[in-house]
Order: structure tokens, then sequence, then C-alpha cells
């Protein structure tokens, strides 16, 4: 039977279970993404890491996301969703079992590439599963409203599971209850229905390569810059990026099928979708992510407190994105109130290294919550409007593609800078220029065109 890319609407049950399926995805993914946040001395001491081995336990997952997302987008599309599902799914556990029982840094950390591949095929699957299944329109706006929910979600869940169990039994623990609700998963994705582009273009081997290659080279200079910019290794990987992905470009260009279709560049909405995550990553998730560590460096806080304080963010962006729905207003101009309202939330955060008033962060994390909240949910929607219908893998892998190089590269950079300047000032000097980036991208949003 030939699988076309517009089907009919699902019963109201079948698309429920669809649903639940599919946002059950970046749940588990987030969940798992954010778990060493706040278990990384424990982790770090249990491993005997050295120097560049706590940068290493946290960005693992980042590059094996950010160099398979796109890769992992197109073979959904091609060769169908479901399965690509079920597969990262089975990856997932049994690299999770990986990362649960490490003895030390190496083997953590390949099991956090592996998660983070197998966390690329679901997350491009799932999202191409739930565009192909339901149709543009309110209905599309309300599931990817909570898609992008259960985003913020997983970010809020999963330091304070992480951190309960590593009080209650250890560190490992959270790693065993994502291996058990991925085994979970691929058993119940059964329900789900296969679906897939009418003709499978050919495998594009060079351009696989020369992208993951490509992707992973820089992610592994932005790891090891934390600890000198200019070190031979991080010079000779930049280097190496600059010319795979240069050599990726040419492939792309040359090719009858690409893996991406780079005419899609030419789409005001997708270099929106594609240019609203990256900077998303940058200047909200970046930020965000090394937050809690200044308050623990700065002011003594545990982890777990940092963590829960810091759900007020992510708990806020969790039920601003439910609610998603009910602003009367396009995706570009909710990604841009998103971004304008995140970067007003960011900037109570100024001086908190050196003085912490709730009365002025709390406030500030729960306006930054609403705009995590509307940019999810828009940049969710914008993926998959942004692509031909039955390119809506392509389209989820090229914006999370763009968000985790984009996380990896502000963490980097706020590291970087609280380096050069010193924990205080530099936390400062980074909330306002992302502040200023997320504004600038607010402003470039609204003025692209629609068509």
């Amino acid at each position: 039977m030939t699988l076309t890319s517009a089907p009919p609407a699902a019963p109201p049950r079948a698309a429920g279970v669809i649903l639940a399926l599919t946002c059950a995805a970046p749940l588990l993914v987030l969940i798992n993404y954010t778990a060493p946040m706040v278990t990384l001395p424990d982790t770090a001491a249990a491993l005997g890491a050295g120097v560049t081995g706590p940068a290493w336990i946290l960005n693992g997952i980042s590059l094996g996301l950010s160099a398979l997302l796109l890769v992992a987008g197109s073979l959904a599309d091609d060769y169908g969703r479901r399965r690509v599902y079920v597969l990262g799914m089975w990856v997932l556990a049994a690299s999770s079992v990986l990362v649960a029982v490490a003895v030390n840094t190496p083997t953590f950390v390949a099991g956090r590439l592996l998660q983070g591949a197998a966390s690329a095929a679901v997350l491009a699957a799932s999202l191409g599963i739930l565009g192909h299944s339901t149709p543009s329109g309110p209905a599309r706006l309300r599931a990817t409203g909570r898609y992008g929910a259960t985003l913020g979600l997983g970010i809020a869940v999963g330091p304070l599971l992480s951190g309960w169990g590593a009080t209650v039994g250890s560190w490992r623990a959270v790693y065993w209850a994502v291996a058990a609700g991925a085994v979970i998963l691929a058993v119940a994705a059964r329900l789900l229905p296969e679906s897939r582009a009418e003709r499978a273009r050919r495998l594009d081997v060079p351009g696989v390569l020369t992208l993951a290659l490509g992707v992973a080279a820089l992610l592994a200079a932005i790891t090891e810059g934390r600890t000198g910019w200019t070190r031979p290794i991080v010079v000779a990987f930049f280097a190496a990026a600059a010319v795979l992905l240069v050599a990726f470009v040419v492939v792309e260009r040359r090719r009858a099928e690409p893996m991406i279709d780079l005419g899609l560049f030419r789409r005001p909405m997708f270099l929106v979708s594609t240019g609203g995550a990256l900077v998303t990553g940058i200047a909200v998730i970046g930020l965000m992510s090394y937050m809690p560590t200044v308050l623990t460096l700065a002011h003594d806080m545990t982890s777990v407190t940092a963590a829960a304080l810091f759900s007020v963010w992510s708990g806020t962006s969790f039920l601003t994105a439910l609610l998603n729905r009910h602003l009367r207003m396009g995706s570009r101009v909710r990604l841009a109130l998103g971004l304008i309202l995140s970067a007003a939330g960011t900037l109570p955060l100024l001086g908190v290294a050196d003085h912490l008033s709730y009365g002025r962060v709390l406030p500030g994390l729960f306006v930054a919550g609403i705009g995590s909240g509307l940019i999810n949910a828009s940049l969710t929607h914008l993926a998959i409007e942004s692509v031909p219908a039955h390119r809506v893998g392509m389209g989820s892998g090229a914006g999370n593609t763009a968000r985790y190089i984009g996380s990896a590269v502000g963490v980097a950079v706020t590291v970087t800078v609280a380096g050069v300047f010193g924990l205080s000032a530099g936390t400062d000097v980074t909330v306002v220029a992302y502040a200023v980036v997320a504004v600038a991208a607010a402003l470039l949003a609204l003025a692209a065109r629609t068509a």
C-alpha cells in the first residue's frame, strides 16, 4: 500500500494515542538531556573525570543530537517515521543502560553520544508523525502546542528527578528510569500509524558523512574550547568542521536528491524557523542551563535547590505552551513575542552572582518562562509548516539541529566570558548580550516575508 503525505484525519481516540506517544518522546529526551546538570559533581567524582571530563559529561549528548538530527529526519521521511521512532527508543534504552553502569568517563560519554543519536531519531520521527497525522489548522496548532509544552516539562522534571534520585540512592537511578521508559514507548509504538514520503530517495551517504562529522567536529571544538580556544586540538577541530560543512554544502548542491533541499533556505518561514531555533539555543537554553551553576558557585546553593528555583522558568514554559493556541496571532509573531519576553525576563538576573533577590529573580523567571513557552510552541509549529508536507521530518531535524548547536554554543560562550571577566561580571555581560541577540532575532522574525 502506498503511504501518502496527506492522510485523512485520524479518529479522535487514535488521534489522542498519537498525540500522547509523540509528546512522550520529547519529554523523555529532555529528562535524559538535563539529568547530569544537577549531579555533575557526584558523576564526575565517581567516574574520575579529568579537566575536560565534566564538559564532555554535559555535552556528549548534545554532540550526538546535533550531528544526527537532520540525518534522522530525512531517514524518517524516506524509510518510515514509526520505524525510526521505534529504533530510536530501543537504542535509547540500550545506551541508557550503558550510561547507568559506566565506571569511567569514556564509557559514560560513549553512552551519552549514543543517547544523543537515539534522541535525534526519536525527536525527528515523533514530530514527523505528529505533523503527518494532524491536519493543518487549529488541530495542528493545538497538537504542536502540547508537543512544545513537553519540552518545558522535561527541562523542569529532569533535574528534579535526577537530584531526587541522587539524594535517595544514586545519580545512576535516573538513567535506569529513562531505559525503562524507552522500552515502554518502543513497545507502545505499535499503536502509531506508519508514514513516509510517497517516493523514498536514495540514501545520501556523502551528505550524511560530511554533515554528521562536520557538526561533531564543531561541537567537539566548542566543548574542548572551554579550557582554551587557541589549543591545537581546538583549532584542528574548528578547521575540520569548516572543511566538512563546506563540503556538505557542495555535495548537497550537486546531488539530484540531496538529504536537505538547500532551496528551503530561500523560504522566509524556514529561515525564521531554523534561525529562531538557533537563537533560542544560544540566548535562552544556553543561558538558563548555566544559571543554576552560577547560583551554586556564588551562593553555596545546593544543585537541587537551584534546579527547583529554575523550575519556575521551565514550569511556566510548560503551562504557557499548553495555552498557546488561545493567542490569536501567527506563529511568527508568537515567536517574536516569546523572544522579547525571554529577554525581558532574564534582565532581572543582572547582579544575581553578587546578590540573590528572590523578589526580583522569581518574577523575572516567570516572565522568561512565558516567553520560552511561546517560543517552544511556535518553533514546533513552524518546523512543520515551513517545509513541504512530505518533508516534515526534515523540518523537525533542521530546527532541532539548530537548537542544540545553539545551546552548546551558548553554554560555551557563557563559561568562557565568565572565565575572562569573573563569575559576576561575566554573567552580567552574557545576560545583556543574549537579551540583545533575542530582541534582534525577534525584530528580524517580524520583518520576514510570510510568503
